[in-house]
């Protein structure tokens, strides 16, 4: 029987590839919207110019050339213009006036400024260019002022107070609106908040000096006291020498004249002095002749000094100073009852007090004889306190932030009977000494005073003028 062969499997038929069309694209992703362009750099605003008035300020230049000239060497000018025929100094004089108002003009037209988000720009010089780009965050004060005969015009003075600046850039003149609202612009763009407008922010008055009050400071000041007795010992020492009343005329009125000017012009620049308090800082408006509109940012004060005259504390009133980095402004109110003063430096150091000065051990007389009775140290947890002075006496509060370094003296005799000095240096370049305390106690405060500063300027807020107080 023949052999029978198993059928081969049969594989299950496969299915041709379908063909496809060459170079299909992959696949496309779903359609995503487009993103939103970049938002355009802000654009500087447009260049201004000063006020029109100002071409007369401007034109004093050459006159001022002039006089200097004349006054240099005056037998020679005299000469000289003996020697010209009237007409020609007639001439002479109408070219002066001419150059002078040409130059007036072409200062005033080759003068710009502008204000862009960071900066302000200003471009100036007639023969020599000069543009001047002042960051607004190094500002440390805007202010502006009115001369007497500016205010009969109707311009201001814009005054600009930058950090390392050895004087004030300023914008004069512009017109008494124009100013106020630049001044409002820079103050906030400085503050890093934003522009509110034309206007300034409200203010809140704090502390306004009464005039009576004003004229008894400057008369009980010393100034007068000590002018008089001057006059009173040179006018002895002449009528001793010569018996002359012409002579003594001659030597007093000039120093009670100048007496008297210097207490006028103390008088004239704080009257009507108030402070204020608004988002931008402490507002300071005084003035008589000339008034002036101050702002003082309190995150960037240094240090604070309170100044005490001996015939002023029969009544009580204290003066209120302050050291700002790279500013003027150097007084915070003229004249004020203590009470007042001490709410005002808690304004501008919030959350500190006022620790009683200690003084020094009784051995000190040894080295500073009865004036060891006017030294004084306090330090706490926020402020370094120093007092000094027994005729007028001062008193500084520097915030441990603001310590930029701590010094410890002991000369041959301070280390004979166990006294040491200290010294403190502030960002404002000013130096608070502590001179006669017990050698342990400077010891102590010395080495404990680089800790407190460096913890008080870690947990430091950042130095903004936009600053909320209860």
């Amino acid at each position: 029987m023949p052999a029978s062969s198993a059928p081969a499997p049969v594989s299950p038929p496969v299915s041709a590839p379908a063909a496809t069309p060459p170079h299909t694209p992959a696949p496309s992703p779903a359609p995503t919207a487009p993103a939103p362009p970049a938002p355009a750099p802000p654009l500087p605003r447009p260049e201004r110019r000063l006020h029109p008035l100002t071409p007369l300020r401007r034109a004093w230049a050459p006159v001022a050339v002039v006089l200097g000239w004349a006054v240099h060497d005056p037998n020679g000018t005299y000469r000289q213009l003996s020697a010209l025929a009237t007409g020609t100094l007639v001439l002479a004089s109408v070219g002066v006036v001419l150059v002078a108002c040409v130059y007036g003009v072409l200062s005033w037209w080759v003068t710009w400024f502008a204000v862009t988000e960071s900066e302000l720009r200003i471009r100036s010089g007639v023969l020599f260019r000069r543009t001047a780009h002042i960051r607004l965050d190094r500002l440390q004060a805007v202010d502006v002022t009115r001369p007497l005969l500016g205010r009969l015009a109707g311009v201001a003075k814009l005054k600009l107070d930058v950090v390392g600046a050895k004087s004030k850039d300023e914008l004069a003149y512009l017109a008494e609106a124009e100013a106020r609202t630049l001044r409002a612009e820079l103050l906030a763009r400085a503050a890093g908040g934003t522009v509110r407008g034309p206007d300034e922010a409200e203010r809140r008055v704090l502390w306004r000096v009464a005039p009576g009050q004003l004229a008894g400071s400057v008369l009980l000041s010393g100034g007068l006291f000590g002018s008089l007795c001057v006059t009173a010992f040179v006018s002895w020492l002449l009528w001793t020498a010569s018996h002359s009343l012409w002579s003594i005329a001659v030597t007093a009125v000039p120093i009670v004249g100048g007496a008297a000017t210097k207490l006028f012009r103390t008088y004239a620049n704080a009257y009507d002095w108030t402070v204020g308090e608004s988002p931008d800082g402490l507002r300071l408006d005084h003035g008589l002749l000339e008034t002036a509109h101050e702002t003082v940012p309190p995150g960037r004060v240094q240090s604070v000094r309170l100044v005490e005259p001996l015939l002023w504390r029969a009544f009580g009133w204290v003066r209120v100073e302050l050291h700002v980095a790279g500013s003027q402004n150097s007084v915070l109110v003229p004249v004020a009852p203590y009470a007042t003063g001490r709410a005002l430096v808690a304004r501008v150091l919030p959350g500190t007090g006022l620790p009683e000065p200690v003084r020094p051990p009784r051995r000190a007389r040894w080295r500073l004889a009865w004036w060891w009775r006017g030294q004084g140290l306090a330090v706490d947890a926020h402020l370094f306190v120093a007092r000094q002075g027994v005729l007028r006496r001062t008193t500084s509060l520097v915030p441990h932030a603001k310590v930029q370094s701590v010094r410890l003296t002991q000369g041959p005799w301070e280390r004979a009977i166990g006294l040491a000095s200290l010294a403190v240096d502030n960002g404002a370049n000013r130096t608070i000494r502590v001179r006669s305390r017990a050698a342990d106690e400077a010891r102590a405060v010395f080495h404990a005073q680089a800790t407190r500063s460096r913890t008080s300027r870690r947990t430091a807020t950042r130095e903004e003028w936009l600053r909320k107080h209860p």
